[in-house]
């Protein structure tokens, strides 16, 4: 009698690849249920795949079931993947998703822990497409608030100060740097010395310069290959807060002339205020009105990266989604922690353009936006990032980027040595490769499980890791083994164009043809495609 289970079949890669190449311990979470050994079950769930003619062999060892995939398989599938580049890694899927990220205050250029989540959410957004899910990038625009009107005052201290060559008496706080200098200047040029002097004017400096702050933002963006599909402002929002706050009913209530929200109903440490007694909302009253805006959309699910110190928001939006009526489950709220910069080992100096941070534009001038999405993309987004600016300047194995581009290259100058065409060496089978061989065939063919692995667990490093690994593996090969004018010369170049391929697909582009490419010793870096 054939017990059928539903569950989710882990398979894992075996360190010791003599064991195949994918492992499951499936039969020991089997175990209670049939009441065996999972020595037993894994031998009977081994002996049940017969002859397949995906696998060479599926063995059962101490309760694990390792699966060995066949030769014919293995070529079959590159020889598909070589057919179909694009195909290889995509997937169809039946989803919307709104993708929100940066939402950075419009009060000053970008600086480099803006774009840790950015570059995150980008390769998130770049990873779902290329998976088929039907994703929206969206940006969140604080444009409304304290920060707004202390951008007006500074613009104007800043250029009675320094272009109206005025004394001024600074308060405690302000923004501040040589951008402030330039939008003064721009005002001036725009409005004329009276929108610098006179207060009663400084709401409409203020309006002006956080629409030329949001270009000069867009523009940081683009630099780095980072795009949207759809901006929100926040100021647009609040006319639609009555209209959200009877939505809200009893999820909301008014005390000591405020209105608070029953947060502490869904796992907030204490209630929160969402209007002051002066009637101006706060910030957690815009983002409650958003996110109605956003489940009245009608997408599948919704994800927004926040910077860490806003964590403890997580509980107060997803309380007012679910007093709002929808299911908050489908809220998903990553968090992006803080960069450090080095440079030779020292602190990396604070921008004269901004003040007190470091730019996103200046490490963008500095080591290029590929670098930069590679580095930033290499780590989790919820710890904590630090490298030196120097080391992805240099062009050998201590800078990934340039290990990564040059196992590309290499692949180009043996291709373009070899006498062989491309017809010649695409009739070969892989089949018959040593055990380097199968491991890097193997490695390169696992590119679609990297994208979606990268992709629902969020953890874009793993495509960084990825890279870095099939480099590792290709560089070796090419120093252990010697291909051209051997007699598997033709196979071993089809599996070098294997392994471009998986490289490239990361990468970006590809040379128009084998014996265009770069050589190994001079070579212009591909694009990083995620």
């Amino acid at each position: 009698m054939r017990k059928q289970f539903e569950r989710d079949i882990v398979l894992e890669k075996p360190k010791d690849r003599s064991f195949g190449h994918f492992a499951t311990p499936v039969a020991f979470s089997l175990a209670k249920e049939l009441r065996k050994s999972p020595m037993i079950i894994a031998e009977e769930l081994s002996a049940s795949f017969g002859e397949h003619p995906m696998f060479s062999a599926v063995e059962s060892v101490k309760g694990y079931i390792n699966f060995r995939l066949s030769e014919s398989f293995l070529d079959e599938y590159a020889s598909w993947a070589m057919a179909n580049e694009e195909e290889f890694g995509r997937t169809d899927k039946d989803e919307k998703i709104l993708l929100e990220f940066v939402s950075a205050n419009p009060t000053g250029p970008l600086h480099i822990g803006h774009a840790r989540g950015a570059v995150y959410g980008d390769t998130l957004l770049r990873l779902g497409r290329r998976l088929g899910y039907d994703i929206t990038a969206e940006y969140y625009v604080n444009d409304a608030g304290n920060q707004i009107d202390l951008l007006g005052l500074s613009i104007q201290l800043e250029g009675q100060s320094s272009v109206l060559n005025m004394e001024v008496e600074w308060p405690e706080k302000y923004y501040r740097g040589e951008y402030m200098t330039a939008l003064a200047e721009d005002a001036l040029q725009r409005f004329g010395s009276a929108i610098l002097t006179d207060d009663a004017r400084q709401k409409e400096l203020a309006l002006w310069a956080k629409d030329r702050v949001m270009e000069l933002i867009v523009e940081d963006l683009a630099a780095a290959n980072i795009h949207f599909d759809s901006f929100v402002n926040e100021s647009s929002l609040y006319s639609d807060w009555d209209r959200v706050m009877e939505k809200m009913g009893e999820g909301i209530y008014s005390e000591d002339g405020k209105v608070w929200i029953r947060s502490s109903e869904h796992g907030d440490e204490k209630d929160r205020v969402v209007v002051r007694e002066d009637e101006r909302p706060t910030y957690l009253a815009g983002d409650i009105v958003y996110h109605n805006q956003k489940f009245e959309q009608g997408f599948d699910h919704y994800i927004n990266i926040w910077g860490a110190d806003h964590h403890g928001y997580i509980n107060r939006v997803k309380a007012a989604v679910e007093f709002l009526g929808y299911d908050s489950n489908k809220l998903e709220i990553l968090l992006s922690q803080m960069v450090s910069l080095l440079k030779d080992g020292e602190p990396y100096k604070m921008s004269k353009r901004a003040g007190n941070v470091i730019l996103m534009s200046d490490i963008v001038e500095e080591i290029g936006s590929d670098a930069l999405r590679f580095i930033f993309a290499s780590k989790k987004s919820d710890t904590a990032l630090e490298f030196d600016v120097e080391e992805l300047k240099k062009e050998d194995s201590s800078n990934p980027v340039y290990y990564v581009n040059y196992a590309h290259a290499r692949i180009q100058t043996i291709l373009a040595k070899s006498d062989l065409s491309r017809e010649q060496i695409m009739a070969a089978e892989l089949k018959g490769l040593n055990a380097d061989g199968d491991a890097l065939l193997f490695e390169a063919l696992l590119l679609p499980e990297v994208i979606d692995d990268a992709f629902h667990s969020r953890q874009v490093q793993k495509l960084t890791d990825y890279l870095k690994s099939l480099a590792s593996r290709l560089h070796k090969f090419y120093y252990d083994y010697r291909i051209l004018g051997k007699e598997d010369e033709a196979k071993m170049l089809k599996l070098f164009i294997m392994v471009a391929l998986s490289l490239r697909t990361f990468l970006g582009s590809k040379p128009e043809s084998m014996s265009e490419g770069p050589t190994a010793e001079t070579f212009s870096p591909i694009s990083w495609r995620f």
